[in-house]
């Protein structure tokens, strides 16, 4: 049987029948009132009947109200009372708790997706526990409408989604997209700072090098000072300049002893006596 409830509209606010919130509303005498999202002067089909739990006096002196998400209402034709307040005929929908095997599917993968999310973001177990914690599939689904990273639009969706089992579908596609993100950026990340340690990593073997160079009398410095001055001054094309300087750093790299050092270094000096 429908109620008749005073309806207060939330300008691209979207509050789920499992939310507890403090809204700076005047309620009057009322013991329950449907919470409607409002877009740009549009209001939803679809809102949360909630229960005044109680009133409140709001910083400034202005009036509030803590309210309590009971179930989805269907609103239906509205009309304003004698004092200029908005009321709206509104149906319950209450959830249905379906049993079948492709619902309890979604469960599980929304329960997965959901603390693999978690683990990414470094969750510290309390939202993990809040989530297993939670047995019914409707209000699973619902979890979805706390989450920060989904639009107005989207939680909009999920509230208008009457049927508990497409619901889930619609509420596990969006963490599925959500993990996909956080996955990527993991992936970059890592790359990064990957990145980032092995030129640490190379520039630390190349102070290693040059120190024991050093300590055997065989410091190569002065030695690539000497070949990047000349190559410099032999007014080399740029293809054969840009092939001598690759060779000066495979010279630098090795250093000048060994067999393969010195034919790096006989190379260069052909090169460096062409005209």
């Amino acid at each position: 049987m429908p109620q008749n409830l005073l309806l207060i509209p939330l300008d691209d606010t979207v509050v789920f029948p499992t939310m507890d919130v403090t809204l700076p509303v005047d309620t009057g005498d009322e013991d329950r009132v449907l919470l409607v999202p409002r877009h740009e002067g549009e209001y939803a089909s679809v809102g949360t009947i909630a229960r005044v739990a109680e009133r409140v006096r709001l910083p400034g002196g202005g009036r509030g109200a803590t309210l309590e998400g009971v179930a989805r209402g269907v609103a239906g034709a509205a009309h304003t009372d004698p004092i200029g307040n908005l009321r709206v005929e509104v149906t319950e929908h209450p959830d249905d708790v379906p049993v079948d095997g492709h619902t309890r599917e979604l469960e599980r993968e929304y329960r997965a997706v959901v603390e693999e999310i978690l683990e990414l973001r470094g969750d510290d177990g309390r939202v993990a526990a809040f989530l297993r914690s939670i047995s019914e599939p409707g209000a699973l689904a619902d979890t979805s409408g706390y989450s920060p990273d989904l639009t107005f639009e989207q939680k909009l969706e999920l509230l208008q989604a009457l049927d508990v089992t497409e619901r889930l579908e619609l509420s596990l596609s969006y963490q599925r997209e959500r993990l996909a993100e956080l996955q990527v950026r993991r992936k970059i990340r890592e790359d990064v700072e990957s990145g980032a340690a092995k030129q640490q990593r190379e520039y630390v073997l190349r102070k290693q090098m040059e120190s024991i160079r050093h300590e055997l009398g065989e410091d190569d410095g002065s030695i690539v000072d000497e070949y990047r001055k000349k190559i410099e001054d032999a007014g080399m094309p740029d293809e054969v300049r840009e092939q001598a300087e690759r060779e000066l750093g495979r010279l630098e790299r090795m250093g000048e002893g060994g067999g393969e050092g010195n034919m790096v270094r006989t190379y260069l000096d052909w090169l460096i006596a062409v005209p």
